[in-house]
């Protein structure tokens, strides 16, 4: 073997007093690995394959979530099942027509399955289907959602043997008619939110829809396709803008790619679409296509395997990958640390991404083949040379740093270290598929010939490479469809976040400042205000999220926004930084020159007003909270003529520069009883406003400490009054 990593402890100790120490079974990682089969890709295909071919349940060919663990089926199992059976008959495992038999007893099965609005007894509802079915009865596992991602995988499966089975016996013909009816079946504007995407779930108990939305990038393009695609419940076209507006794109590992976390995002979608040479107008302004961001994330990942700031155990060049699956389920001492690995989770990383914890899922660089060959293949042989693979394939992960087994209730025994002891049906189905595009493209050719995909590729505006020479006809506009496209679902609820795009500015030193921006619904020849909205010291990070967590919500109320359509700019000061140097040492310090973090914020709302012409220079606001009520008092002395009004919450500021600010409008906000920030920081400033001559307002709340957002964030009388000062 070449290119392992061993860790210090055997490289120093040797592998005997490693076993000693943890109690395990006396075998080396050079004997797990020659237990295995000779390595070939054949082999790695066909035992992944057999997962589905084996292990459908008999009775109603639902596949398991997971085996040997089989408490229920998964509906997206199912999708990639139907597809692997494609991929078996192609490469000769199985023939033609047992495969056409399976998937017409799995799609009748599924269209016969009840399908209502009520709590039990049924598998799904207009033409959704729930995320686990029982293993008995296929009707819905306990309390599960509807899931629209699964309903979107299962669909897939079912639209490409719906393409594939085109002869004319009674069989094929049966299998398209049924593939047909499931998809046209599927009411896509029933989930479709005001934000113009679609919801994650709906639950019956709740009467209604989980305000989680799928916003991109990641696994949802195909679902988006789809539902553009559909020829009876589509979704208006703007659907697959308001998706591309929420994208990342970040430098991350040495690679400019719209970053997301796990590589399960970068793969799905991928294994049915050819997304090589093809692109929508999100693409052609990044100047490279859906195929080359996932090579990208692809190399990013491996980058970061390589780098291995967890210091974990086997990682390397040939051994890395993260992406949702199995792990320990329970705590280790790591480095010093005692660090928690979840049993199924979402591991990855991104530039706002980090879940590690020394899991490696053999799926996330397997899956990854078609993208990156030169270091995809080299990872596959390097993990089946050393790790224990079953019956069918890879179990569904691996964690070398995790080896007091006694531990975890899901490993394994017998191996030095901890081994999944169940395969999962959606890291099984990816290798299957994506070895095969790999191989020979054959599922990205069949479903070049899905009328519904190209339909649906086309109308998210998708040109060149081979969609400009298909001859598949399709419907390309509204007018091409039977009746009027609906409307929004006004009954789901808006995920408050979904108002924003994401985005980094990034100085010539390389210091950058992460940032929201919600952009209001556009009129033409209408002005908006902007608000400046800065957290406070706990919020820092690099991730862009946690400055979403206090107050910045209540700008998004429905209401609200209707009244008082706005831009809403929501930066987040990295750590070990400050808005601005008078918040590091309360009241007392000004600077004339800014924090890098300072400067980067003046930067970003000079771009964003350059950006957003429809801005009203007349009505920019400022507001911030602790450190962000510093940093509003800091941003005014530097640019007093910038802002039309100021609502410092829990801050203070210098009091010998008051006279600079003394004529913006400003409502200064205190708990009485915060000790983290002295009231007395804010009444000072305050007070010396006052004896320049400010009308400045002072609210001191005096049953409150520090936490006084919700209070004055969420009172519609403060929000009124800022939104009415204008320069």
């Amino acid at each position: 073997m070449k290119d392992i990593n061993w860790t210090p402890l055997l490289c120093c100790l040797g592998l005997t007093l490693f076993v000693a120490l943890t109690g395990q079974a006396q075998t080396s990682q050079q004997q797990i690995g020659a237990e295995n089969p000779p390595f070939s890709l054949d082999e790695v295909q066909k035992r992944h394959f057999l997962f589905f071919w084996d292990l459908a349940h008999k009775s109603n060919y639902q596949v398991p979530d997971r085996y040997p663990m089989d408490n229920f089926s998964s509906i997206a199992a199912t999708g990639f099942g139907l597809s692997a059976y494609l991929v078996g008959a192609e490469r000769g495992w199985i023939t033609r027509a047992q495969c056409a038999e399976r998937v017409l007893n799995t799609l009748q099965f599924l269209k016969n399955l009840p399908q209502g609005p009520e709590a039990s007894g049924v598998a799904g509802y207009k033409g959704w289907f729930y995320h686990f079915l029982n293993t008995a009865d296929a009707r819905r596992f306990k309390t599960v959602e509807l899931s629209s991602i699964d309903t979107g995988l299962l669909m897939a499966g079912v639209l490409s043997c719906m393409t594939y089975f085109d002869r004319n016996n009674p069989t094929e013909r049966a299998i398209r008619e049924t593939a047909d009816f499931l998809y046209r079946r599927v009411d896509f504007n029933w989930f479709m939110n005001e934000h113009h995407r679609l919801s994650m779930g709906w639950f019956q108990e709740l009467d209604g829809f989980l305000a989680a939305e799928w916003s991109g990038y990641n696994e949802a393009m195909i679902l988006n396709i789809m539902a553009l695609g559909s020829p009876t419940h589509p979704v208006p076209g703007g659907l697959w803008q308001r998706w591309c507006d929420t994208y990342y794109r970040a430098n991350f590992k040495g690679q400019d790619h719209v970053n997301f976390g796990p590589l399960f995002g970068h793969q799905y979608s991928h294994c049915w679409i050819d997304f090589r040479g093809i692109q929508d107008d999100y693409c052609r302004r990044a100047g490279f296509d859906y195929f080359e961001n996932s090579r990208r994330a692809v190399l990013a990942q491996r980058q970061y395997g390589i780098e291995n700031p967890g210091k974990f155990a086997g990682y390397g060049p040939d051994i890395w990958g993260l992406t949702a699956g199995d792990g320990p389920d329970a705590e280790m001492t790591h480095q010093g640390r005692k660090i928690f690995c979840p049993g199924y989770s979402a591991r990855g990383v991104a530039i706002d991404y980090l879940d590690d914890d020394g899991t490696i899922a053999p799926t996330a660089a397997i899956a990854s083949l078609p993208f990156a060959p030169e270091v995809c293949l080299p990872a596959l042989e390097a993990m089946w040379k050393r790790w224990p693979v079953g019956p069918y394939g890879f179990f569904d992960g691996y964690n070398e740093t995790f080896t007091d087994l006694s531990r975890s209730p899901n490993a394994q025994a017998g191996y030095p270290f901890w081994v999944d002891r169940d395969y999962l049906g959606i890291d099984q189905g990816p290798i299957v598929l994506m070895i095969e595009n790999y191989r020979s493209g054959f599922l990205w050719d069949l479903m070049k010939r899905n009328p519904y995909i190209v339909n649906g590729l086309k109308r998210a505006g998708f040109k060149g490479g081979w969609i400009d020479k298909s001859v598949v006809k399709s419907a390309t506009d509204e007018d091409d469809f039977p009746g009027p496209m609906q409307g929004p679902n006004p009954n789901i609820p808006l995920d408050p976040d979904g108002f924003f795009t994401r985005g980094i500015i990034q100085d010539k030193t390389g210091h950058s400042l992460p940032y929201r921006l919600a952009v209001p619904t556009h009129e033409t020849g209408k002005k908006f205000p902007l608000v400046i909205f800065l957290h406070g010291s706990g919020e820092r990070g690099t991730f862009n999220k946690e400055q979403m967590t206090n107050g910045v919500h209540a700008f998004c109320e429905k209401d609200f926004r209707k009244k008082h359509p706005h831009y809403l700019l929501v930066p987040q000061c990295p750590p070990g930084d400050r808005w601005g140097p008078a918040s590091a040492d309360w009241p007392d310090l000004f600077h004339e020159n800014p924090t890098t973090t300072g400067q980067l914020l003046l930067d970003l709302i000079d771009k964003t007003m350059r950006e957003n012409p429809d801005i009203d220079p007349s009505r920019v606001y400022i507001t911030g909270l602790s450190m962000g009520g510093f940093g509003t008092i800091d941003m005014l002395m530097r640019r007093p003529d910038l802002f039309a009004a100021a609502m410092p919450v829990c801050g203070g500021g210098d009091v010998r520069y008051a006279e600079r600010v003394k004529n913006v409008p400003m409502w200064v906000f205190h708990g009485a009883l915060d000790e983290t920030v002295p009231p007395r920081c804010s009444k000072a400033f305050v007070n010396a406003l006052q004896s320049v001559g400010s009308q400045v307002k002072y609210t001191e709340l005096s049953t409150l400490a520090h936490g006084i957002w919700y209070s004055v964030y969420y009172n519609p009388n403060v929000l009124e009054w800022l939104f009415a000062q204008k320069k």
